[in-house]
């Protein structure tokens, strides 16, 4: 985290040293600000998108839609500050998945045989903000955010595992989370001005967040697998429509 904010710190000094060199165009008449919808896929990155039954942080969540909203205000003429709201859906467990863990579980335990369950979305919403700098080149602007924030979590996939045929029967869970995490990150987005009011844009936004509290319920945590917490790391793309004032 500290090697990202290092690097993210970086970036905007360096923007802010080049400022005089990106002024090309007349800022005078620039907008004070915007407001857009955006629409897109979030893709989960690392660990979040892991299906790897040995690693405890594996999240299993899948690339899905995301929706939100995009705001910026201008302070002093190309930086300002941005500020963005989304709820993104990542799925559920596939069948696949639910099949690997319960492989991983059978032969961790040492069952004859284990059925999981599972049931329930990765859904949750994100709110950031941070400074902004806009390169403006005719029709053209270029956004760089470094952005911080929170990310709350509506539900993640209720599991259930249980071991059948076995002299000591086991039974346990994994609840889902409705858990609050400080997220950081940044993005890039690309305008192209329709009018002297709308732009359309297309979008990149990285989010991170290792700090999702995942709570369990009689997993005996001997070694095996045993999640406590759920990395959400995820790579938005997203297209918009913005109107300028």
């Amino acid at each position: 985290m500290k090697k990202n904010l290092t690097v993210i710190t970086a970036i905007l000094i360096t923007l802010f040293s080049i400022q005089a060199k990106a002024q090309d165009d007349d800022i005078d008449n620039q907008a004070k600000g915007y407001f857009g919808f955006l629409t897109g896929f979030s893709t989960p990155l690392g660990a979040y998108a892991s299906t790897n039954y040995s690693n405890n942080n594996a999240g299993f969540a899948q690339t899905g839609k995301m929706v939100g909203f995009d705001a910026a205000f201008y302070l002093h003429k190309n930086l300002g500050i941005g500020i963005t709201f989304t709820y993104q859906d990542q799925g559920e467990l596939t069948t696949n998945d639910v099949q690997n863990l319960a492989n991983g579980y059978n032969s961790s335990f040492g069952k004859e045989e284990t059925s999981v369950t599972s049931v329930g979305r990765f859904q949750s919403v994100n709110l950031l903000a941070g400074p902004q700098y806009s390169f403006v080149h005719k029709k053209f602007t270029l956004d760089l955010r470094a952005e911080a924030g929170v990310i709350k979590s509506f539900d993640t996939p209720d599991i259930s595992v249980v071991f059948a045929y076995a002299s000591n029967g086991l039974e346990f869970y994994q609840f889902n989370s409705g858990s609050l995490a400080v997220a950081y990150g940044g993005s890039a987005s690309l305008r192209y001005a329709l009018s002297d009011a709308w732009d359309v844009g297309f979008r990149i936004n990285y989010v991170n967040t290792n700090c999702l509290k995942i709570e369990n319920s009689g997993n005996p945590d001997t070694g095996d697998r045993f999640q406590t917490q759920l990395p959400v790391n995820v790579l938005q793309s997203t297209l918009s429509i913005m109107i300028k004032f």
